[in-house]
């Protein structure tokens, strides 16, 4: 009997037992999905920075204004501080290239190039192709350097290991490292893999001819 008003049920299935009694069978509970955990790593692993992450970081003011920090192959490297000497020698290649190169072609001192993802270098000396912003939308990256050139002191062998394949790896065409330390010009082309296939090591007394402006030519004891 329903009275006027009144909602209805709907009854609960009812199964005939072996004992020919109605048994009342109990609503099935369903479990509600739970999502699979994140994968852990089983062992220690590095976190690899990337450009985004990077640049964040740079604009919430986490570097202090006169750190030195770059990033090489996604893992932030605090450069050493730069002496008289370095800073010299930086001025000293930048003033000579400027007068040496056509009009049309940018110099950059101590400026960001992207090598892909997760790296964002700041060498001391490029000599970039022309650009009608002065790359102010984007930093240049390998196809826009013509020579990339680092001062090497107290830094030589993170220069001469690190970033030369760093370098040769995304195909930067020219390579100098001004050696301080050993009074010499290493000059790295043919990027080839990690490595560059031809190396020439010059003093003072000899002379250098770019290999992407075979127009110019300059004496090493110029720079050094």
């Amino acid at each position: 009997m329903f009275f006027k008003g009144m909602a209805t049920v709907n009854a609960i299935p009812q199964a005939e037992g072996a004992s020919g009694r109605l048994e009342i069978r109990e609503p099935e509970m369903l479990s509600p999905e739970i999502p699979p955990k994140p994968s852990r790593p089983s062992h220690p692993t590095k976190h690899l920075t990337r450009l985004d992450e990077w640049r964040r970081m740079g604009e919430a003011g986490i570097f202090p204004p006169d750190s030195r920090v770059e990033l090489i192959n996604g893992e932030i490297i605090e450069m050493p501080p730069i002496g008289f000497n370095h800073a010299g020698h930086i001025k000293r290649i930048n003033r000579l290239l400027t007068q040496l190169v056509p009009e049309n072609l940018i110099t950059s001192v101590q400026d960001p190039v992207q090598l892909g993802e997760l790296s964002e270098p700041q060498p001391d000396f490029m000599l970039l192709k022309a650009d009608p912003d002065f790359y102010c939308t984007r930093h240049p990256n390998a196809d826009d350097v013509l020579l990339l050139v680092e001062v090497a002191e107290l830094s030589l062998a993170f220069d001469q290991n690190q970033k030369l394949r760093l370098y040769a790896e995304h195909g930067i065409l020219e390579y100098w490292l001004l050696n301080l330390n050993d009074n010499c010009l290493e000059v790295y082309r043919k990027p080839h893999g990690e490595v560059y296939a031809e190396k020439t090591t010059l003093y003072p007394g000899d002379s250098v001819t770019l290999s992407q402006l075979p127009d110019i030519t300059l004496s090493v004891s110029a720079i050094l």
